[in-house]
């Protein structure tokens, strides 16, 4: 799908948030959104205890703004 709505020969799914990226790169037009669609996402650690200050600071931003419980 990404791929003919790239070359304008369809349509394709994307996240709202590379909504403008996905205007100025392709050309493109948002033509309807999907709401109550979720995308999970996962970080996979070689450790069991994250120590490295800038991955722990991406870990509790994302945990704190990005992943909610699942209902």
């Amino acid at each position: 799908m990404e791929a003919f709505g790239k070359a304008g020969a369809g349509i394709f799914p994307a996240p709202a948030i590379l909504a403008d990226e996905i205007r100025a790169q392709f050309d493109a037009d948002v033509i309807g959104r999907a709401e109550n669609v979720a995308a999970k996402y996962c970080a996979i650690s070689v450790e069991r205890k994250l120590t490295h200050p800038a991955v722990v600071a991406v870990s509790e931003a994302a945990r704190k703004h990005l992943f909610v419980e699942d209902a």
